[in-house]
């Protein structure tokens, strides 16, 4: 029999918590970012629903920001073709210990260079700081 088959590749990576929806204490999805050459936060993506007992730890790690949150202003789609906004917390992506997570992708990205699909998060990697995390470099450049 010919035809074809879809394979989808994955790689897991580090990434840095912008914001969460859900509560401080029980985060239900991350809205994920990395740094990019000019030390600006981007959005790369965002998690699937949290289980609990993966979202307990990453919680122990989020603080609320304060002003200046590079994300201030922005909406966030709710999902593919939805005119819905996710409600989102900006969360201080400079604590200590900084919000890091493992998270697993999907290699495909959109044109700016996101994530077309939802991240699976791994782990909460308090022990990564920001320049463990791998750069932002959008396809554009």
């Amino acid at each position: 029999m010919r035809g074809w088959q879809k394979y989808k590749a994955r790689e897991t990576t580090e990434a840095i918590v912008g914001a969460i929806t859900g509560s401080l204490a029980a985060p239900s999805s991350l809205l994920l970012g990395r740094y990019d050459d000019d030390g600006r936060l981007q959005y790369t993506g965002r998690t699937t629903t949290l289980a609990r007992t993966v979202s307990t730890p990453v919680a122990g790690l989020l603080a609320p920001t304060g002003s200046g949150h590079p994300w201030t202003g922005w909406s966030f789609s709710a999902g593919w073709g939805s005119l819905d906004t996710l409600d989102v917390t900006l969360v201080e992506p400079e604590p200590e210990p900084e919000p890091e997570v493992e998270v697993g992708v999907d290699v495909a990205r959109d044109a700016p260079g996101r994530w077309r699909h939802p991240a699976r998060l791994h782990r909460a990697r308090p022990d990564l700081s920001h320049a463990d995390v791998p750069r932002w470099t959008s396809p554009l450049h």
